[in-house]
């Protein structure tokens, strides 16, 4: 089927398939070796089942030593490690054999991190399974399932996948996987996908290919999604909510009969698709802050705007409902919804056309005057719509109150100079946003790059230098050849080994080739002064990598 997975496994780490039967017999079959009379299977086909014994009691003796049990494609129909103490075992393949259920022996494998059940004839998963508390990569895909037990989801899974199977439903209890990185749900005969599916805000792979699914869940916008696939399905529309998809990289949709995007914009690709997600949400919404320029321009203030909060407002009631704007009392406005939309027209004058520096100063008194609480009366009122825009208006006051502080402490220093101010205002907001779009990139490397969930404060996540040195082992392994991480009984590092972190990562860059210009300082990432141009020094690392492997490509 193409739908089974590929030999490098579902977590991308590629892992071996020691397979006996035709297969062996046909590789073997086509190598020549010199000084060695050639074999023939059909000679030896007495001895078959004595070699397929004798090299199944070396796995098992191996898997004692190493804590690796590999019994994969051996048509096994019951667990064969009953005389052998693997309870130390870690990794488990079993793979490609006959077994009617999960080996209640397997079950009291405390300590085991990753288990392969791929094609087996497995119709249900056992409640004992709840014993492997360290079982972080689950695959049993390939089977006979037709439910998801609920208890599955109370263990720390990082990887899931259950593919080909029967499943028809996914239970609404999934959303308590709150660690779940990558979920393959694919080819099955699921027709809804729970709202719950929300809540997996660590997940970054979502494959649904091949089911039955008519409409994609709007809570699916809310997740970091960087890989989705949701190709042969019966899906017509793309929600618009779906722009908010901001870390997407991967969209897989072929095979559907998509009416919204049109046919031809989903062929143009992501970006495009994206655009007209904005488009329809901007068209539904008709809100101020869209852009709309027709609607800004009936709204636009004739006169000259000053510091008075008068001149915004010239017959306000300071009542909870002045009832601004409204002729006849079909649609009153509000003081706050009224409030709200002239500041994201003030926030598009002066940021698009300069308008003057005491724009922004009504800017930052509107903000100030917006009631940041809400009584219960009108929390009953309010639509999900207006409560987007409050937390738009706290994010824009944070931004008017740092900008004005620094205005003061500039202004106290000395006496303004003969430049614009409203042309210093713009540019320390577009300086911010950048600086923001810089550690939201650098976030998303890293994330993508080791597979891990950073926190919010990504300058304290990077200052003990242990994330920044598993990178360069990632692009070139070996690169740093030790690293101080932290234990249980020391869970923060002293200062000294976060130099010393800090230290080799800037050395591993400059080996890898990073230029000078590009290298940022120690301090830098120690006193969480620079994550800009830690960010810079990242982004130059992974380039030269990518680099590297075009080379290699070409070559």
């Amino acid at each position: 089927s193409d739908c089974a997975p590929s030999a490098h496994g579902r977590s991308g780490k590629p892992f071996l398939l020691f397979q006996g039967g035709v297969g062996a017999v046909t590789a073997l079959q086509g190598q020549h070796y010199p000084n060695v009379p050639h074999w023939n299977p059909g000679v030896m086909q007495h001895q078959q089942p004595l070699h397929t014994a004798r090299s199944l009691d070396r796995a098992l003796e191996d898997a004692v030593c190493s804590g690796i049990l590999n019994v994969s494609g051996r048509k096994l129909r019951d667990y064969p490690g009953l005389n052998y103490d693997l309870t130390d075992t870690t990794q488990a393949d079993l793979s490609k054999n006959r077994f009617g259920e999960i080996p209640p022996e397997v079950c009291m494998f405390a300590p085991l991190e990753s288990l392969n059940l791929y094609h087996n004839c497995i119709k249900m998963i056992p409640e004992a399974i709840i014993n492997l508390q360290m079982l972080t990569y689950l695959n049993i895909s390939r089977n006979q399932l037709s439910v998801l037990p609920t208890f599955l989801f109370s263990l720390p899974l990082r990887v899931l996948v259950v593919s080909n199977n029967k499943l028809v439903s996914v239970p609404d209890d999934i959303g308590k996987a709150k660690d779940l990185m990558e979920l393959d749900i694919s080819c099955n005969e699921i027709q809804v996908l729970p709202a719950q599916m929300g809540r997996l805000f660590a997940l970054r792979e979502l494959n649904i290919r091949r089911n039955c699914l008519q409409v994609l869940p709007d809570e699916l916008s809310d997740l970091p999604l960087i890989r989705l696939d949701f190709s042969c399905n019966k899906i017509t529309e793309i929600p618009p909510s779906y722009r908010k998809l901001s870390h997407l990289q991967h969209i897989i949709l072929d095979n559907n009969p998509i009416q919204s995007p049109p046919a031809q914009v989903c062929l143009k690709g992501k970006i495009h698709i994206f655009k007209y997600l904005n488009m329809q949400a901007c068209r539904q919404d008709k809100k101020p802050d869209s852009l709309d320029l027709s609607t800004l321009g009936k709204r636009c203030l004739v006169h000259q705007l000053t510091d008075s909060m008068e001149d915004f407002y010239p017959s306000k009631n300071h009542g909870p409902d002045s009832g601004i704007g409204s002729d006849n009392g079909d649609k009153r406005l509000s003081t706050t919804e009224f409030e709200l939309m002239h500041v994201s027209l003030c926030v598009f004058l002066t940021c698009w056309t300069g308008s003057c520096y005491s724009s922004f100063l009504c800017i930052y008194l509107i903000l100030l005057s917006i009631p940041l609480s809400v009584n219960s009366s009108e929390k009953e009122q309010l639509a999900e719509e207006e409560e987007d825009e409050l937390k738009e208006v706290l994010d824009l006051r944070k931004i008017a109150v740092q900008l004005l502080q620094q205005e003061q402490q500039n202004s106290s220093r000395q006496e303004y100079s003969s430049t614009d101010p409203s042309f210093t205002m713009r540019r320390k907001m577009e300086h911010l946003r950048e600086e923001m779009e810089q550690v939201r990139l650098l976030r998303q490397n890293l994330e993508s790059r080791l597979k891990v969930l950073l926190p919010d404060d990504v300058g304290a996540a990077l200052m003990d230098g242990v994330i920044l040195c598993h990178l360069a082992n990632h692009i070139r392994p070996r690169s740093v050849a030790s690293i101080h991480v932290p234990s249980p009984a020391v869970p923060k590092l002293s200062m000294a080994k976060c130099r010393r972190n800090v230290e080799n990562f800037l050395d591993a860059c400059k080996k890898l080739g990073v230029p000078q210009d590009k290298l940022c300082l120690p301090h830098h990432i120690l006193e969480e002064r620079g994550l800009v141009k830690v960010g810079v020094t990242v982004q130059a690392l992974l380039d030269l990598s990518s680099l590297k492997a075009t080379q290699l490509s070409t070559m």
